[in-house]
């Protein structure tokens, strides 16, 4: 006999599958060799080389394991490698502008090697700062999380910025911005909970 109400489905965790499933290489399988979302940008992509290092780590400061971070973005001119823009005919060669890693077992650290993206125009028709747009999925993340990568030396153009602007809290918008250490490397560590929370967009 069906009950006279609805009743709550039990709750699973996302997982295992996302580095098998996702990045078969990280967990030790070679049948598919060309993975992908490995390369950003390959070796004929026009534009500064950067490298973004950092870590996640949860509300209690311990690293994030097998987390899979997946990228999303322009090319330096601010085209992106999408029927959608308009542009697209004139995207750089050899960029595909989506990518995809995971967190280190050890430690939660993750690296992105990519060509550093141009400034590409908002809905509004004024021009968003130079991004790469993040989604992160684990093992009891049961929805991704969506967030934004700015960079610390593009000053000016963070100070017109749409998505930005919208984060009242200084301290918040500092939570997105990636700080350079100098030679096209930049550090940017993701927060899930607690001090410092990385600023998390409803998408």
């Amino acid at each position: 006999m069906p009950l006279p109400y609805p009743i709550e489905t039990p709750s699973q965790t996302a997982g295992p599958f996302l580095h098998i499933g996702l990045l078969p290489d990280v967990a030790g399988h070679d049948r598919h060799p060309a993975v992908l979302g490995r390369a950003v940008a390959g070796p004929a992509a026009t534009g500064p080389w950067i490298e973004i290092v950092g870590r996640v780590t949860d509300g209690t400061g311990a690293p994030v394991r097998d987390m899979l971070v997946e990228v999303w973005q322009a090319d330096a001119a601010g085209i992106y490698n999408h029927p959608a823009d308009p542009r697209v005919a004139d995207v750089s060669p050899d960029f595909t502008g989506f990518g995809r890693t995971h967190t280190a077992f050890a430690d939660g650290s993750f690296g992105i090697k990519t060509i550093k993206p141009g400034r590409v125009p908002a809905r509004s028709g004024t021009l968003q700062a130079p991004h790469l747009s993040l989604w992160l999925a684990a093992r009891g993340v049961n929805i991704g999380l969506a967030t934004r990568l700015y960079f610390d030396d593009e000053a000016e153009a963070n100070a017109s910025d749409p998505i930005l602007n919208t984060i009242e809290a200084e301290a918040r918008r500092e939570t997105l911005l990636a700080r350079s250490e100098g030679d096209g490397r930049y550090r940017f560590d993701i927060r899930l909970q607690g001090d410092n929370e990385t600023v998390f967009l409803d998408v």
